[in-house]
């Protein structure tokens, strides 16, 4: 079912469905999880359908981030031409050689302000008539806080007095340590990760695959989209229909023992 686009769309889509049982939704989704592989290989004869990249994309955006800052960007590398310049800057790698759509995921970390702003606007509004003390709290949270996190200068100055105050109040009670620039940059790209596997477990739902990639010139590749500068680039993402020998090898995973602790 996983495999096939058009019987994946037309089951999810019908009115007919009947509501999904918490077991089948759980089985469904280990289903996806399990048949969920980076492919390395796309088959250029298969039809693709550029609506579920749309679909899978508006899915991601939904994703949790942190503070509801949602820092980041997708951009979709469509044309032939830019396309393959974009291979090759992602060294040549087949995943991307092959794409039929490339999927670049940005944070923007200079656009924190507009961000916090945004988030305070809608609290004051969501408790409108009736604001309180949580609503308060909040508010300040993205008006003082916020600020307090997110300012930054070149050379990480600020960042290292925010560690030298952390330090202090967290002397005798607890406190969140990670607040230099780098510990931000550490934060968004996380949010934009979680968004990334979201939207490749939307995309095999849709019945295609997916491939993050790490390796690229990431200054050539910000120069090709005409990317802020400030832009950081998270991952590339190849998807498409799977080709039959997409997959290099049978998945391994060290044993669940060694990465699964219980306290």
């Amino acid at each position: 079912m996983i495999d096939t686009p058009e019987k994946e769309r037309t089951a999810s889509n019908s009115p007919a469905s009947s509501p999904l049982t918490t077991s089948s939704k759980a089985e469904q989704y280990a289903e996806l999880v399990h048949s969920r592989r980076s492919v390395r290989k796309y088959d250029a004869d298969s039809a693709f359908d550029h609506e579920a990249v749309t679909r899978a994309l508006n899915l991601a955006t939904l994703s949790p981030n942190s503070s509801n800052m949602q820092l980041w960007q997708f951009h979709r590398v469509v044309s032939d031409d830019k396309r393959e310049q974009l291979a090759k800057l992602c060294m040549g790698q087949n995943a991307a050689k092959t794409a039929r759509e490339l999927i670049v995921i940005t944070t923007t970390p200079y656009k924190w302000k507009q961000r916090a702003k945004m988030n305070a606007a809608q609290i004051r509004d969501a408790f409108n008539g009736r604001e309180d003390a949580t609503s308060k709290r909040a508010v300040k949270y993205y008006e003082k806080l916020i600020p307090f996190l997110y300012r930054n200068d070149r050379f990480g100055i600020m960042g290292a007095i925010r560690k030298v105050i952390v330090a202090y109040l967290g002397r005798n009670k607890p406190m969140v340590r990670e607040v230099s620039k780098a510990d931000l940059r550490v934060c968004l790209h996380k949010s934009t990760s979680l968004a990334a596997m979201t939207f490749m477990t939307a995309m095999r739902a849709e019945g295609y695959d997916t491939c993050p990639m790490e390796g690229f010139d990431s200054k050539r590749v910000k120069q090709l989209l005409g990317l802020n500068p400030k832009d950081e680039i998270t991952m590339i993402i190849g998807c498409g229909p799977r080709a039959e020998d997409g997959i290099y090898g049978d998945r391994h995973r060290v044993d669940n023992s060694e990465v699964i602790i219980k306290h």
